[in-house]
């Protein structure tokens, strides 16, 4: 893994931004691999800052988010299509049709999931996969287990992932999906290049873990060790304990 520290997420948000710009501007194709939550608002904030500088096109450009809450769909104020939407969607030049979500409210889920598998496949695979880190170690909703799952599927989410989304649902627990659909990990590994992003002191012990190893399944984002292309950013407060490992 490559590992980049950077004194802030705003620093981070900065270069990234700026880092897929130089991938646009070299390939208006890019298939990109998107995620939601927290940590990656300031560089969607970036980026719509740079489209609107016309320093960005992404009019042949096509996204994949990494998952979405069983039982929502874009109509939903909570789902994370709405989520990205109100952050990218809605402000840059993404034409609709090449922005591509999964369907948490399809009538038949386990189809839903393999629609995206090949939807995927057709453009080619994604060139560039971001990711966040959940506290507990997943990428997208690959939860920590014995075994994960490869492909895009239907998963259960822990307690403490829903903890972590309840204040996309009015900080009530209760009312976050016990289930969502996720890219499988290795959907995910597959990817030609992955960064991975994590920010703020509630990652750091995560962080270390996950780049100090053992490779486990108790761990997913360790997972991403097995991957050639693999950058690691994060800030300050992130990677405060990496000298204890």
């Amino acid at each position: 893994m490559r590992i980049r520290i950077f004194g802030s997420p705003d620093q981070l948000a900065h270069a990234l931004a700026r880092s897929i710009a130089g991938r646009v501007a070299a390939n208006a194709g890019l298939v990109l691999g998107l995620p939601t939550g927290d940590t990656p608002v300031p560089l969607y904030r970036e980026l719509v800052a740079l489209y609107r500088a016309r320093r960005i096109d992404f009019s042949q450009t096509t996204t994949f988010n990494l998952d979405e809450f069983d039982g929502l769909g874009a109509g939903d104020s909570c789902s994370y299509r709405a989520f990205m939407q109100r952050h990218l969607f809605d402000h840059v030049n993404v034409p609709s049709r090449q922005i591509q979500f999964l369907d948490g409210r399809a009538a038949d889920r386990a189809a839903e999931c393999e629609r995206y598998e090949r939807a995927i496949q057709r453009r080619g695979g994604i060139d560039l996969q971001v990711l966040g880190l959940g506290a507990n170690g997943h990428v997208g909703f690959n939860e920590p287990a014995v075994a994960l799952t490869a492909a895009t599927h239907r998963t259960r989410l822990t307690p403490a992932t829903r903890r972590a989304n309840a204040r996309w649902f009015g900080n009530q627990v209760s009312e976050v999906p016990r289930h969502a659909l996720s890219m499988g990990i290795a959907t995910i590994l597959h990817s030609r290049h992955i960064v991975l992003l994590a920010t703020g002191a509630r990652k750091a012990g995560c962080v270390a873990r996950m780049i100090n190893g053992p490779i486990t399944t108790r761990l997913p984002a360790s997972l991403l060790h097995v991957h050639p292309a693999v950058e690691v950013w994060i800030d300050r407060a992130a990677a405060v304990n990496l000298s204890r490992g």
